[in-house]
């Protein structure tokens, strides 16, 4: 079967889907990637096809609206500007996934940022959609929407809560379905409609968010999907020098995340590793991130978390989808700072986990504070022994399995 991942967002929204693209290929399906050119390289050396979509996640996270959805944090103000800054490059999103689509396949697969504007593409193909999505997104009782950051507001507040947020991301939607629909000779159908047709299978363990027993049945949590190993990658002659050199240091870094002013962070960061007494690892990231290297400080790019997080004592993140996932497969106990959307999210189902004592909010954060986090994370042995149980647990499961189910039985009623 010919197989169409469409995913759009931050590197932590499509290494995922470029993993299971593997799993689907190895199993025997014909499968491209559609996603942004920044991650063509890494969909090519999978071994899939890349499909380009249009947009520069990093730029539009470093432009003036990603700006504002930084100090917005999290909850419904952060929601608001996620919305004024993902209607700009809805439109030509829509069109990117419908052309690569056109290009051919017999299934498209759709995340969360891709969902409404690819079942659009799909129905235009004639061709079935399955939904993959990173958060719980679906309206629930048992917790708070995931981007709102909110704790829970009881039963009926937190599914009030959930129908608002899910209202108004159809709203942001909504403009670039009806344009697309309208260019693609469909007739006019809402979304909120055609969502409520989609199977969606989540790609997170269920010891991490258990499925909540008030979801419809079409909506499923499979378990975590890995990014692909890179088996060409070897390690840099200085970062085994680094490992080598002195006690297991700790990994600082923030993905995606793309802060005004990076050398603020670098210092307090630098600040903190003094205090603490421990070694750094500092990722550049989005923020470009930077120290002149040292005995206790080596600055270091993009390298595989699957290798790098279990040589480390901890790893600080900023709490995003991806790299919570990372740091629960590693078994290493973590410090998240959380800075907006679903990071407080994350950081509450880690410390529930009992692999951290807690987060660092990235506004509240000073050298003091993210020192004493790091030190009492490191010094305390619970938090590494519950992460070793939880990585083991993980280990144990098969998250692409229930795609890879799905997929099979999409292939078999097509050809009944």
């Amino acid at each position: 079967m010919r197989i169409l991942i469409a995913a759009a967002g931050s590197r932590g929204d499509v290494d995922p889907f470029t993993g299971l693209g593997v799993r689907l290929r190895t199993a025997g399906h014909q499968v491209a990637v559609a996603t942004h050119a920044t991650f063509a390289e890494s969909v090519r050396a999978a071994g899939l096809e890349f499909r380009p979509l249009p947009v520069d996640p990093r730029a539009e996270l470093a432009s003036a609206g990603g700006r504002r959805l930084l100090r917005a944090g999290s909850g419904p103000r952060a929601v608001l500007q996620l919305l004024r800054l993902g209607r700009r490059f809805m439109p030509a999103l829509g069109e990117g996934i419908a052309e690569a689509t056109a290009l051919g396949t017999d299934l498209l697969l759709t995340t969360s940022t891709t969902g409404a504007l690819g079942q659009v593409a799909a129905e235009a193909a004639g061709v079935p959609t399955l939904g993959l999505h990173l958060q719980p997104l679906s309206p629930t009782a048992e917790f708070a929407p995931a981007v709102t950051g909110t704790r829970s507001l009881g039963g009926p507040g937190n599914l009030l809560a959930g129908h608002a947020v899910q209202a108004a991301t159809d709203q942001l939607f909504a403009p670039a379905v009806r344009a697309l629909r309208r260019q693609l000779g469909l007739p006019p159908l809402g979304v909120a409609r055609a969502r409520r047709d989609q199977a969606v299978l989540h790609g997170f363990s269920p010891r991490v968010v258990p499925r909540p027993g008030d979801w419809h049945p079409r909506l499923d949590v499979a378990g975590y999907w890995w990014p692909p190993e890179r088996t060409d990658w070897q390690p840099p002659a200085r970062l085994l020098a680094f490992l080598a050199a002195g006690p297991a240091p700790v990994f600082v870094g923030f993905g995606s995340l793309v802060v005004p002013e990076p050398e603020r962070l670098t210092q307090a960061v630098l600040a903190a590793a003094r205090i603490a007494r421990v070694r750094v690892l500092l990722q550049s990231g989005w923020s470009g991130l930077a120290a002149e290297d040292s005995e206790s400080v080596l600055t270091i790019g993009d390298t595989p978390h699957e290798w790098l997080f279990p040589r480390t004592a901890a790893v600080v993140h900023h709490a995003g989808a991806g790299t919570t996932a990372a740091v629960l497969r590693s078994g290493t106990p973590t410090v998240p700072v959380t800075a907006q959307l679903d990071a407080p999210f994350w950081s509450a189902r880690l410390t529930g986990l009992g692999v951290t004592p807690g987060p660092v909010p990235l506004r509240t954060l000073t050298p003091t504070r993210l020192a004493a986090a790091v030190r009492r994370t490191v010094d305390d042995p619970r938090y590494r022994a519950r992460a070793r149980a939880v990585a083991e647990a993980l280990a144990a499961e098969d998250g692409a399995a229930k795609v890879l189910a799905a997929v099979e039985r999409e292939g078999a009623a097509s050809a009944g």
